[in-house]
């Protein structure tokens, strides 16, 4: 059993994933679940139904024996995220995640300290791509750490690319940020896999203050 059961970042059928946000609220709550955050693509939703998604989202959160949230991860291009301003007023939290492929460690926290200069809540999956393009130096991260501080940014701990690693969770605890954890599910039987995200949490010295949604466990 968790000790800390949320799951904040998972998919539907709005964009890539393969259940509905009912089946998902279904499986997080037989896993005993307090909180749980749908969070689709935004380029699935943008333009094309957006407000129905989120109503959906409201509607069987509603009705749900857990916290349910309604969220989008955006995409993190070279002008921000590609998510409007007046689109995140009706969401509960936004993600922000690199997506797109980069050459070395360099571009990619350039595009990350991009998306903290915006509105968003949480940067997903930080660091999904530095076993193949490189890891930054210490220094590099140490400036993402303190944009994020400044902001009041949070990072999720990703059990699907099992990221960011100990160190660095540790530092977000010392530093005061915030912490999720995530899935990343795209199918409902994976929603609440985050064994890996609260082992690392742990490992981290991290408590339910540490936590984004600590409130709601």
């Amino acid at each position: 059993m968790l000790e800390f059961p949320h799951d904040a970042h998972t998919h539907t059928a709005y964009s890539d994933g393969l259940g509905s946000v009912y089946d998902n609220i279904a499986v997080a709550e037989r896993k005993g679940l307090r909180v749980l955050g749908i969070t689709d693509h935004s380029h699935y939703l943008l333009g094309r139904g957006l407000n129905r998604y989120v109503r959906e989202i409201k509607r069987w959160g509603s009705e749900a024996e857990l916290t349910v949230l309604a969220g989008v991860e955006a995409n993190i291009t070279r002008d921000g995220i590609d998510v409007p301003h007046w689109a995140v007023e009706g969401l509960d939290y936004l993600i922000a995640s690199v997506h797109e492929w980069v050459e070395t460690p360099e571009e990619y926290l350039t595009l990350v300290k991009r998306a903290l200069e915006d509105e968003v809540d949480v940067i997903g999956h930080f660091g999904a791509s530095f076993n193949y393009i490189g890891y930054p130096a210490e220094e590099e991260l140490g400036e993402i750490l303190e944009l994020a501080e400044a902001k009041g940014v949070a990072f999720e701990i990703s059990s699907r690319y099992r990221v960011p690693e100990l160190d660095f969770v540790r530092e977000c605890i010392k530093r005061g940020i915030k912490l999720t954890f995530a899935s990343d599910a795209h199918f409902p039987e994976a929603v609440g896999s985050v064994s890996w995200s609260e082992r690392v949490f742990k490992k981290a010295g991290g408590r339910r203050e540490d936590l984004l949604f600590g409130e709601f466990l």
